[in-house]
């Protein structure tokens, strides 16, 4: 794919979205790291539903210490995995507490250094939290760019570091969000929506269908999502 054809596609996503974020609710940054991993393999609706009680209750590093493992397990035991989560909220709240302050960091390497927190976790978090133009890839950033030919590759790291070089700046730091976005409501996996597609002549997926006309004869199913 050339860098025209790049630009357009960021264009168009941003056209139809020009203000993206997350669909995972927060009011602060520490309450978004502990909604981004609460977020590994589940829905953000599960996680949405889990916090809007915990975050009443629990929605600082003190809070969540004080509420306990128990007490934490009881609000998100409809998330997979949710025992283990527990334990790594918990870890994350006393290390936020002993070496920052009780403070998100915005650095990389020491959110990484978290219990829970791997790289598309501390991607989400420098990107939605402190501005910064990371792209954290998914399964459905990952899907999209080798799908449609935006940035091919065979590993999560692959994809993120192409898409990091070949996207143009003015749209580095939303570009994750239109991505996620697209691949979640759009070029869904099994079934993807043609159809309601803003960039279907710029798609390079060679077994798309053939249409005559797209994307203008249909509203945008990546306007903003009511919170």
């Amino acid at each position: 794919m050339n860098a025209n054809k790049r630009r357009a596609i960021f264009e168009r996503l941003r056209a139809a979205n020009p203000r993206p974020t997350t669909e995972l609710h927060y009011a602060s940054p520490y309450q978004l790291l502990v909604a981004v991993v609460l977020s590994a393999q589940a829905t953000d609706r599960s996680v949405n539903q889990a916090t809007a009680g915990l975050f009443r209750v629990a929605g600082t590093p003190e809070a969540m210490l004080a509420l306990g493992e128990a007490g934490l397990r009881e609000h998100i035991r409809r998330i997979g995995l949710y025992q283990t989560k527990a334990r790594n909220v918990l870890a994350l709240s006393r290390q936020l507490l002993e070496h920052h302050d009780g403070q998100v960091p915005a650095d990389r390497a020491a959110l990484e250094a978290l219990p829970g927190v791997g790289r598309k976790t501390a991607n989400v978090v420098l990107n939605t939290a402190f501005g910064q133009p990371t792209i954290a890839v998914d399964t459905h950033i990952f899907r999209v760019a080798n799908r449609i030919g935006l940035a091919r590759g065979k590993t999560v790291l692959e994809v993120e570091r192409r898409l990091t070089r070949l996207v143009p700046a003015e749209f580095r730091q939303d570009a994750h969000h239109w991505l996620i976005l697209h691949g979640r409501y759009v070029c869904k996996a099994r079934k993807p929506d043609c159809g309601a597609c803003v960039i279907h002549d710029l798609c390079e997926w060679q077994e798309k269908p053939t249409l005559p006309e797209v994307a203008t004869l249909h509203p945008s199913p990546l306007a903003p999502h009511p919170r």
